[in-house]
């Protein structure tokens, strides 16, 4: 004589043979993917610079034109166009008469009259042209100078200039003009003064 009725099964239906071990936590195998090893994602490297004018562009190694550092009197405005309007150098204050000294060492290529005012041309390494005007030359074409060394004297009569005289300054490689304070090596800084157009 059975008591009670049947017996009563505790913890629900069991598992029928041959079933995966369920495990704490979720479905069959749930914590065995838990405990694999995460996947290491190594971030792409940054691309690399490919514009050529960054590239290209020149170290600082000239030193100004004259001394003391003068006040620039207008700034370089690179031109659009090889013929486009700009200003292809920076206009720096003077006296009259002024020692103008070479930027860096190189060749004068160029020592003479342009359209009337006196202009001298300084090749430096790396393909870098220096030119200065108005000026009255003092070293011939085919001198080799060194930086700081005079060449010649700051003439008045510079179109625009604010003040008693101004020395135009230019840089180029090849055809293309460069911003001649760019490449100064100093930490000076650069007086601006407000320029007007004539």
């Amino acid at each position: 004589m059975q008591v009670g009725g049947p017996p009563v099964q505790l913890g629900g239906p069991q598992a029928p043979l041959g079933s995966p071990p369920v495990q704490a936590g979720g479905a069959p195998g749930f914590a065995a993917a838990q405990q694999s090893p995460a996947r290491r994602v190594e971030a792409a490297p940054p691309p690399a610079t490919t514009d050529p004018l960054q590239a290209a562009e020149p170290e600082p190694r000239f030193t100004w034109p004259l001394s003391p550092v003068p006040q620039v009197t207008r700034p370089f405005q690179r031109p659009e166009t090889d013929y486009g309007p700009g200003h292809r150098g920076v206009d720096l204050a003077a006296a009259p008469g002024q020692q103008v000294l070479a930027a860096g060492p190189g060749v004068v290529v160029f020592s003479g009259q342009v359209a009337g005012q006196g202009v001298i041309s300084i090749d430096h390494d790396g393909g870098l042209r220096t030119t200065y005007e108005p000026v009255t030359p003092t070293v011939p074409t085919g001198t080799q100078v060194f930086a700081g060394q005079p060449i010649g004297t700051v003439n008045p009569g510079h179109l625009g200039c604010p003040v008693e005289a101004c020395l135009h300054w230019g840089v180029r490689r090849g055809d293309e003009y460069l911003n001649p304070l760019a490449l100064i090596r100093t930490e000076a800084v650069i007086r601006l003064k407000p320029w007007e157009p004539p």
